[in-house]
């Protein structure tokens, strides 16, 4: 009995392990690197990179290694991209960056669901939330302009202005979107909460 009960500790142990492994990586700061390129390079959001390191201001040296936390999965942040491309296509790239972080403002918020994914995915009335999911634009490959928006975004998670939608006042159907108060113009696009 004790030898089943050590073999079950050690399997968990390693899978608890395996988890801490995965959720985070190390990078050891290049002359130059400053926290807000490294937050951007792995689209991790600043305050999460300070949080894992104990770091309390910007000062960082060549040579140190920084705990890189893992905040979503490549799978994840390739689907992101796809919507950012579909949904900000010929929109200023501050508008790309906008867009992500309206998904991340909902991921946020306790009005809509959990994770990136569901976000996206999200049905309501019989509609999905973001029309790229209803027409399959969404299935179309991002540009690298759309990854390095979703990349800023993730690095300035936290740090918006609290934007859950955004329309295009040309072609908005609905009403209640209207209704919505403004934070920002950019491009074609109104972003409001």
């Amino acid at each position: 009995m004790k030898k089943i009960i050590m073999v079950m500790t050690l399997i968990i142990s390693s899978f608890s392990l395996t988890g801490i492994a995965n959720a985070a990586s190390s990078y050891t700061v290049q002359t130059g690197d400053s926290l807000w390129k490294i937050s951007n390079k792995f689209g991790v959001p600043l305050s999460a990179i300070r949080e894992s390191n104990n770091q309390y201001n910007n000062l960082i040296y060549a040579g140190e290694t920084l705990t890189i936390p893992s905040t979503i999965t490549e799978s994840e942040k390739e689907l992101f991209a796809r919507l950012v491309q579909a949904e900000a296509k010929g929109e200023p790239y501050a508008g790309k960056v906008a867009v992500a972080t309206v998904v991340l403002n909902r991921v946020d918020s306790s009005k809509f669901p959990n994770t990136i994914k569901e976000v996206i995915y999200q049905r309501s009335n019989g509609y999905y939330a973001f029309s790229p999911v209803e027409n399959g634009e969404i299935n179309k490959p991002a540009n690298s302009e759309s990854r390095q928006a979703v990349d800023e975004a993730l690095a300035f998670r936290g740090q918006g202005r609290g934007s859950l939608y955004f329309y295009n006042p040309d072609t908005a159907e609905s009403e209640w979107i209207l209704t919505r108060e403004v934070t920002t113009t950019i491009g074609d696009h109104r972003f409001a909460k």
